[in-house]
């Protein structure tokens, strides 16, 4: 079983969104994952460390529940890129079957017709930021 760890507190990073404060920047390897919950929704969150022509890392949420299975297990899948149109593109893979999905969209690679919601995330002030109010559809 994944631990979860729930949102700490509701944050007032700008006016138009509300950002819930999810955890610490320090508990999130870097090119690993960590499940947070976001008002009762699992959420995996994944920092990306910098790489060649990026000079900061990248932060990425996506549903915690694989689509195939159901399965709370997004934030233990393999994080990776593949090139697609010629564009890097970060990719997660699920733990239980390997399927692949761009971190960007949350849409799957090899079949479009599932997809994981993706979430907004920033860092602020140390701490690891979700966004409630920018969620795209699954």
């Amino acid at each position: 079983m994944t631990d979860v760890l729930p949102a700490v507190a509701t944050v007032d990073v700008d006016k138009e969104s509300e950002w819930l404060d999810v955890c610490g920047v320090d508990v999130v390897t870097p090119d690993r994952g960590v499940a947070v919950l976001v008002r009762g929704t699992p959420v995996a969150i994944f920092r990306l460390a910098a790489v060649a022509g990026a000079s900061d890392e990248q932060w990425f949420g996506v549903d915690h529940i694989d689509p195939h299975t159901g399965a709370p297990v997004m934030a233990r899948g393999l994080v990776g890129s593949t090139i697609v149109d010629g564009v890097d593109v970060p990719t997660i893979a699920s733990p239980l079957h390997k399927q692949r999905y761009d971190l960007r969209t949350g849409v799957g690679l090899g079949d479009e017709t599932t997809a994981l919601r993706t979430w907004t995330v920033t860092v602020f002030d140390g701490r690891v930021l979700v966004g409630t109010s920018e969620m795209s559809p699954a």
